[in-house]
């Protein structure tokens, strides 16, 4: 993949059309979507200027700020999935300082070029599928149809053909094993052999040795390789097992598309791919701030400030080596997030907060978008019950006075005891709806359920009333 290319989908969005897709989705959050559209069409706007100044053009890197649950690493996550794109979450309070045990920074680069190979692999595998299902089902008739084996005047029997000109005493053996392999082919083709049992090949699971080393970047590498050293060693220690052609197909197409894929070539790619269209999104950022009470002399503060500088290098522009190859940073998307209750993005290190020129403070839910995030998104939560429960055959049915009461409710405790924005929907949800799933299908096996405005005050009156129940219920 040249310096230019990125996916079609990335190359045709509009920073319009990229907040149209992501509303679909995400309700509010208009500047947040604003910002992200902007920031991957720039991708695009780079790709396609000077070469003279192309590699001089940095990303925006971006800071959401708002309480938990308002759709930070949604947007993030769907503006990948949109583009296509290399994505990776980390936790920045996950990180340490180099010579301190845990992760280094420089492992969510790793892991972000791992995951690009496994998408470009994947994709490698799509293409190649047609001609690896035509060579599983070759491999299949060669263990079903071993080769014919006779003495000159030994007679051919157990042989049977449709055809009725076709005399078997005047076919050579190799007629005879094409004529019988190709009506093996069409009952595999028809789906009839599925139960007939075969001998493969298997690579037994889980007997890699798992290893995992901390400590600075470099040992932590060294701990990769020395898995897939060992791994190697182990690969050909293959066992024979019998099993149904419908078990076996999937085994042996897997291994074909292994074959038949360009590995060095889907390595390349995928480095090519985490260059210009990488996205890392590194929540919790502000737990790595030194805070209104830290004074930088000592205690945690110190460690903090060690991982943001460590951190600094990753997101200026640098080379992190991995088991695919060098990859480079600098064009690589980077997108914090962070509450921000106890501390401010002033308390981030000067130079790491230079790297973070968007700020985006986002919306706190209120009663009218929880209403909204019920009803619009394809994947609203009342939408996932009803499949669900379509499932046993019950018809689920949200009344539009039950939807209004639960986002008032979802508001309401979350203004009074914790705010966890959209994913106090989700508790509410399930509370409401705990009695029914029981009862499914015991004692309601099909039919029309609807919920209104009586039954969710039925199911959550004990709650509402008791509020120290409430604090842990809901």
């Amino acid at each position: 993949m040249s310096d230019k290319t990125l996916s079609n989908n990335e190359t045709n969005l509009t920073p319009r059309q990229i907040v149209e897709a992501l509303d679909t989705y995400i309700i509010g959050q208009g500047d947040a979507k604003k910002s992200v559209a902007i920031a991957l069409r720039n991708r695009w706007r780079r790709l396609n200027s000077d070469e003279s100044i192309r590699d001089e053009i940095v990303p925006n890197n971006i800071i959401l700020i708002g309480p938990t649950g308002v759709g930070k690493t949604e947007i993030a996550r769907r503006l990948a999935k949109l583009a296509k794109a290399p994505f990776v979450k980390v936790e920045a309070s996950k990180f340490t300082e180099v010579g301190y045990v845990g992760r280094d920074v420089e492992s969510m680069i790793r892991d972000l070029t791992d995951i690009a190979v496994a998408m470009v692999k994947s994709e490698m595998q799509q293409r190649v599928m047609k001609k690896a299902a035509e060579q599983v089902e070759e491999r299949l008739l060669d263990l079903l149809i071993p080769p014919i084996r006779k003495t000159a005047k030994e007679p051919r029997t157990g042989f049977q053909t449709t055809d009725s000109s076709f005399d078997p005493s005047d076919a050579s053996d190799d007629e005879l094993n094409h004529r019988t392999r190709e009506k093996f082919r069409e009952k595999l083709q028809n789906g009839e052999l599925e139960d007939r049992k075969v001998e493969i090949n298997v690579q037994p699971a889980g007997q890699n040795p798992m290893m995992q080393i901390f400590g600075p970047g470099g040992m932590e590498e060294m701990g990769v390789n020395l898995q897939d050293m060992l791994g190697n060693l182990t690969k050909g220690r293959s066992k024979k097992r019998q099993m149904k052609i419908s078990d076996a197909r999937p085994i042996m197409l897997s291994e074909e598309t292994e074959k038949l894929i360009d590995h060095d070539a889907a390595n390349q790619e995928a480095i090519d791919r985490v260059h210009n269209s990488g996205i890392v999104f590194i929540d919790e950022i502000d737990k790595i701030a030194a805070g209104s009470s830290g004074d930088g002399r000592g205690g945690p503060d110190v460690s903090r400030q060690g991982v943001q500088r460590d951190m600094l290098p990753i997101v200026e522009g640098s080379n992190v080596t991995t088991k695919y190859g060098m990859v480079k940073t600098d064009h690589i998307l980077f997108i914090a997030s962070g509450a921000f209750h106890s501390a401010k993005p002033s308390d981030l290190i000067p130079e790491l907060q230079g790297r973070f020129p968007i700020r985006v403070e986002m919306d706190s839910l209120t009663e009218e978008d929880f209403y909204n995030i019920l009803t619009r998104p394809k994947n609203a939560l009342t939408k996932q019950y009803i499949a669900m429960l379509k499932s046993e055959g019950v018809d689920l049915e949200f009344a539009d006075d039950a939807l209004l009461e639960i986002a008032r409710v979802a508001a309401e405790v979350n203004t009074s005891i914790e705010n966890i924005g959209a994913r106090r929907l989700h508790t509410i949800l399930s509370t409401v709806l705990e009695e029914l799933q029981f009862s499914i299908p015991d004692d309601i096996s099909s039919g029309k359920v609807t919920i209104d405005k009586a039954y969710v005050d039925r199911q959550l009156e004990k709650l509402t009333k008791d509020k120290d129940l409430s604090h842990y219920i809901l």
